[in-house]
Protein backbone atom coordinates (compact mmCIF):
# COMPACT_ATOMS: atom_id res chain seq x y z
CA UNK A 1 0.00 0.00 0.00
CA UNK A 2 1.73 3.57 -0.92
CA UNK A 3 1.14 6.53 1.11
CA UNK A 4 -2.15 7.36 -0.89
CA UNK A 5 -3.41 4.71 -0.27
CA UNK A 6 -3.31 4.59 3.29
CA UNK A 7 -4.18 8.43 3.53
CA UNK A 8 -7.62 7.55 1.17
CA UNK A 9 -8.20 4.53 3.84
CA UNK A 10 -7.75 6.30 6.68
CA UNK A 11 -9.88 9.40 5.55
CA UNK A 12 -12.59 6.62 4.85
CA UNK A 13 -12.42 5.89 8.26
CA UNK A 14 -12.63 9.80 9.18
CA UNK A 15 -15.26 10.17 7.35
CA UNK A 16 -17.47 7.40 8.47
CA UNK A 17 -16.82 8.59 12.61
CA UNK A 18 -18.01 12.37 11.29
CA UNK A 19 -20.80 11.55 9.97
CA UNK A 20 -21.97 9.53 12.59
CA UNK A 21 -21.46 12.64 14.89
CA UNK A 22 -22.49 15.40 12.72
CA UNK A 23 -25.60 14.97 10.26
CA UNK A 24 -25.53 16.81 6.96
CA UNK A 25 -28.39 18.79 8.18
CA UNK A 26 -26.82 20.20 10.87
CA UNK A 27 -23.73 21.33 8.80
CA UNK A 28 -26.48 22.61 6.58
CA UNK A 29 -27.80 24.73 9.29
CA UNK A 30 -24.15 26.17 9.34
CA UNK A 31 -23.75 27.85 5.95
CA UNK A 32 -23.27 31.20 6.05
CA UNK A 33 -26.22 32.18 3.33
CA UNK A 34 -25.39 35.95 3.63
CA UNK A 35 -21.36 35.54 2.40
CA UNK A 36 -20.49 35.47 -1.40
CA UNK A 37 -18.04 32.60 -2.56
CA UNK A 38 -15.13 34.33 -3.59
CA UNK A 39 -13.39 33.27 -7.21
CA UNK A 40 -9.99 32.03 -7.37
CA UNK A 41 -10.47 31.34 -10.87
CA UNK A 42 -10.97 35.06 -11.82
CA UNK A 43 -8.32 36.28 -9.53
CA UNK A 44 -6.17 34.06 -11.07
CA UNK A 45 -6.85 34.69 -14.86
CA UNK A 46 -6.81 38.42 -14.14
CA UNK A 47 -3.20 38.63 -14.59
CA UNK A 48 -2.22 41.46 -12.14
CA UNK A 49 -1.91 39.66 -9.20
CA UNK A 50 0.91 37.51 -8.12
CA UNK A 51 -1.05 34.19 -9.16
CA UNK A 52 0.68 32.78 -5.26
CA UNK A 53 -1.79 30.37 -3.62
CA UNK A 54 -0.06 30.63 -0.23
CA UNK A 55 -0.43 27.15 2.13
CA UNK A 56 -0.36 26.72 5.71
CA UNK A 57 0.80 23.53 6.23
CA UNK A 58 1.90 21.87 9.81
CA UNK A 59 3.60 18.40 8.24
CA UNK A 60 3.45 16.20 5.38
CA UNK A 61 3.98 12.36 5.63
CA UNK A 62 7.11 12.63 3.60
CA UNK A 63 9.06 15.40 5.17
CA UNK A 64 7.65 15.16 8.90
CA UNK A 65 6.88 18.55 11.10
CA UNK A 66 7.78 21.32 8.71
CA UNK A 67 6.65 24.35 10.71
CA UNK A 68 4.22 23.57 14.24
CA UNK A 69 5.33 26.92 16.19
CA UNK A 70 3.03 29.18 14.05
CA UNK A 71 -0.53 30.15 14.09
CA UNK A 72 -2.89 30.06 11.21
CA UNK A 73 -4.80 33.16 11.15
CA UNK A 74 -1.43 35.43 11.62
CA UNK A 75 0.44 33.34 8.92
CA UNK A 76 -2.57 33.25 6.36
CA UNK A 77 -3.12 36.97 6.87
CA UNK A 78 0.83 37.91 6.23
CA UNK A 79 0.27 36.09 3.08
CA UNK A 80 -2.82 38.10 2.07
CA UNK A 81 -1.26 41.23 3.10
CA UNK A 82 2.20 39.89 0.74
CA UNK A 83 -0.01 39.61 -2.23
CA UNK A 84 -0.95 36.07 -2.03
CA UNK A 85 -4.12 35.94 -4.69
CA UNK A 86 -5.76 32.73 -2.56
CA UNK A 87 -5.48 30.66 0.58
CA UNK A 88 -4.43 27.21 0.86
CA UNK A 89 -4.95 25.21 4.38
CA UNK A 90 -4.96 21.81 5.29
CA UNK A 91 -7.38 19.78 7.52
CA UNK A 92 -6.15 16.57 7.44
CA UNK A 93 -5.41 15.82 11.10
CA UNK A 94 -3.01 12.26 10.75
CA UNK A 95 -0.78 12.99 7.60
CA UNK A 96 -0.63 17.42 7.65
CA UNK A 97 -1.48 17.71 11.30
CA UNK A 98 -4.23 20.33 10.44
CA UNK A 99 -7.87 20.94 11.52
CA UNK A 100 -11.13 22.22 11.09
CA UNK A 101 -10.21 25.25 13.49
CA UNK A 102 -6.93 26.30 11.18
CA UNK A 103 -9.17 26.65 8.58
CA UNK A 104 -11.75 28.78 10.91
CA UNK A 105 -9.03 30.91 12.25
CA UNK A 106 -7.94 31.55 8.39
CA UNK A 107 -11.05 32.49 7.41
CA UNK A 108 -11.77 34.89 9.96
CA UNK A 109 -8.53 36.77 9.71
CA UNK A 110 -9.08 36.79 5.46
CA UNK A 111 -13.12 37.54 4.69
CA UNK A 112 -12.23 38.98 1.41
CA UNK A 113 -9.21 36.43 0.30
CA UNK A 114 -10.44 33.07 -1.74
CA UNK A 115 -9.82 30.59 0.53
CA UNK A 116 -9.13 26.48 -0.57
CA UNK A 117 -9.75 23.48 1.68
CA UNK A 118 -6.93 21.42 1.03
CA UNK A 119 -7.70 17.72 1.46
CA UNK A 120 -7.98 14.16 0.17
CA UNK A 121 -11.99 14.68 -1.15
CA UNK A 122 -13.29 11.25 -1.57
CA UNK A 123 -17.00 11.75 -0.26
CA UNK A 124 -20.22 14.72 -0.86
CA UNK A 125 -20.56 14.79 3.13
CA UNK A 126 -17.04 16.27 2.82
CA UNK A 127 -18.49 18.99 0.70
CA UNK A 128 -20.84 20.08 3.15
CA UNK A 129 -17.96 20.49 5.71
CA UNK A 130 -16.42 22.74 2.88
CA UNK A 131 -19.23 24.86 2.77
CA UNK A 132 -19.44 25.05 6.72
CA UNK A 133 -16.50 26.38 6.94
CA UNK A 134 -16.47 29.30 4.43
CA UNK A 135 -14.22 27.47 1.57
CA UNK A 136 -14.09 29.11 -1.95
CA UNK A 137 -12.92 25.90 -3.78
CA UNK A 138 -12.39 22.07 -3.34
CA UNK A 139 -9.69 19.94 -4.19
CA UNK A 140 -10.17 17.19 -6.11
CA UNK A 141 -7.30 14.76 -6.57
CA UNK A 142 -7.38 12.61 -9.20
CA UNK A 143 -4.66 10.21 -8.19
CA UNK A 144 -7.09 9.22 -5.79
CA UNK A 145 -10.84 9.50 -7.62
CA UNK A 146 -12.31 7.74 -10.85
CA UNK A 147 -13.42 9.93 -13.48
CA UNK A 148 -17.31 9.67 -12.49
CA UNK A 149 -16.37 10.19 -9.12
CA UNK A 150 -14.88 13.79 -10.05
CA UNK A 151 -17.57 14.49 -12.50
CA UNK A 152 -19.85 14.07 -9.29
CA UNK A 153 -18.49 15.61 -6.38
CA UNK A 154 -17.27 18.80 -8.74
CA UNK A 155 -20.99 18.69 -10.13
CA UNK A 156 -22.23 19.09 -6.50
CA UNK A 157 -19.08 21.77 -5.23
CA UNK A 158 -20.68 24.23 -7.95
CA UNK A 159 -24.31 23.25 -7.47
CA UNK A 160 -23.33 24.53 -3.70
CA UNK A 161 -21.46 27.70 -5.14
CA UNK A 162 -17.79 26.61 -5.07
CA UNK A 163 -14.89 26.50 -7.20
CA UNK A 164 -13.07 22.60 -8.16
CA UNK A 165 -9.63 22.94 -8.23
CA UNK A 166 -8.83 19.42 -10.16
CA UNK A 167 -5.36 18.07 -9.51
CA UNK A 168 -3.43 15.98 -11.56
CA UNK A 169 -0.07 14.20 -11.94
CA UNK A 170 -0.29 13.02 -15.81
CA UNK A 171 -1.66 13.23 -18.54
CA UNK A 172 -3.56 10.37 -18.70
CA UNK A 173 -4.71 11.67 -15.07
CA UNK A 174 -5.89 15.21 -17.37
CA UNK A 175 -7.44 13.30 -20.23
CA UNK A 176 -9.74 11.29 -17.93
CA UNK A 177 -11.35 13.42 -15.55
CA UNK A 178 -11.30 16.76 -17.21
CA UNK A 179 -14.94 17.88 -16.77
CA UNK A 180 -17.27 20.85 -17.33
CA UNK A 181 -17.49 21.33 -13.31
CA UNK A 182 -13.39 22.38 -13.29
CA UNK A 183 -12.75 25.50 -12.69
CA UNK A 184 -9.01 25.57 -11.91
CA UNK A 185 -6.33 22.60 -12.93
CA UNK A 186 -3.67 22.09 -10.49
CA UNK A 187 -0.37 20.25 -12.12
CA UNK A 188 1.08 18.47 -8.93
CA UNK A 189 4.76 18.14 -9.63
CA UNK A 190 4.90 16.08 -6.78
CA UNK A 191 4.02 12.66 -7.81
CA UNK A 192 1.72 11.27 -4.44
CA UNK A 193 2.25 7.78 -4.61
CA UNK A 194 6.01 8.50 -4.60
CA UNK A 195 6.31 11.94 -3.08
CA UNK A 196 9.57 12.00 -5.96
CA UNK A 197 8.86 15.75 -7.15
CA UNK A 198 9.60 17.14 -10.75
CA UNK A 199 9.07 20.17 -12.06
CA UNK A 200 9.28 19.13 -15.85
CA UNK A 201 5.76 17.24 -14.67
CA UNK A 202 4.25 21.25 -15.15
CA UNK A 203 6.36 21.95 -18.10
CA UNK A 204 5.01 18.88 -19.73
CA UNK A 205 1.30 19.33 -19.34
CA UNK A 206 1.01 22.89 -19.73
CA UNK A 207 -0.06 22.88 -23.54
CA UNK A 208 -1.95 19.98 -22.58
CA UNK A 209 -4.82 21.83 -20.36
CA UNK A 210 -7.48 23.54 -22.56
CA UNK A 211 -7.35 27.68 -21.87
CA UNK A 212 -10.71 27.57 -20.69
CA UNK A 213 -9.26 26.69 -17.19
CA UNK A 214 -7.28 28.62 -14.93
CA UNK A 215 -3.66 26.11 -14.72
CA UNK A 216 -1.67 25.97 -11.64
CA UNK A 217 1.34 24.52 -10.69
CA UNK A 218 1.76 22.66 -7.65
CA UNK A 219 4.79 21.46 -5.46
CA UNK A 220 8.52 22.06 -5.30
CA UNK A 221 8.57 25.65 -6.46
CA UNK A 222 11.27 27.63 -4.72
CA UNK A 223 12.40 30.15 -6.54
CA UNK A 224 11.42 32.76 -8.84
CA UNK A 225 13.20 31.71 -12.09
CA UNK A 226 10.78 28.67 -12.16
CA UNK A 227 7.72 30.50 -11.63
CA UNK A 228 8.73 33.00 -14.84
CA UNK A 229 9.28 29.84 -16.77
CA UNK A 230 6.34 28.22 -15.64
CA UNK A 231 4.03 31.73 -16.60
CA UNK A 232 6.50 31.61 -20.06
CA UNK A 233 4.27 28.42 -20.90
CA UNK A 234 0.87 29.23 -19.68
CA UNK A 235 0.65 29.24 -15.91
CA UNK A 236 -1.74 31.54 -14.28
CA UNK A 237 -0.82 30.69 -10.31
CA UNK A 238 1.44 28.91 -8.31
CA UNK A 239 0.59 27.02 -5.30
CA UNK A 240 3.42 27.27 -2.61
CA UNK A 241 3.62 25.35 1.24
CA UNK A 242 6.53 23.80 1.76
CA UNK A 243 9.11 26.45 0.63
CA UNK A 244 7.41 29.12 2.75
CA UNK A 245 6.21 27.05 5.57
CA UNK A 246 9.64 25.50 6.71
CA UNK A 247 11.08 29.38 7.67
CA UNK A 248 9.99 31.03 10.71
CA UNK A 249 8.30 33.57 9.02
CA UNK A 250 6.56 32.08 6.45
CA UNK A 251 4.82 35.37 4.85
CA UNK A 252 8.08 37.65 5.45
CA UNK A 253 9.63 34.44 2.75
CA UNK A 254 6.73 34.88 0.61
CA UNK A 255 7.56 38.71 0.35
CA UNK A 256 10.68 38.05 0.06
CA UNK A 257 10.16 35.79 -3.18
CA UNK A 258 8.04 38.24 -4.75
CA UNK A 259 10.82 41.26 -4.57
CA UNK A 260 13.59 38.95 -6.13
Amino acid sequence: MNILEKIVANKKLEIARSKATIGIGDLEKSFDLKRKTISLHKALIDGTTSGIIAEFKRKSPSKGIINDQVRPEIVTKGYADAGAVGLSVLTDLDFFGGNFDDFRAARLANPTTAMLRKDFMIDEYQLYEAKALGADVILLIAACLKPNEVMNLGKKARQMDMEVLLEVHDAQELNQTLCEYVNIVGVNNRNLKTFETRIQTSMELANKIPDDFAKISESGLENMATILKLREVGYHGFLIGETFMKTANPASTMKELLTL
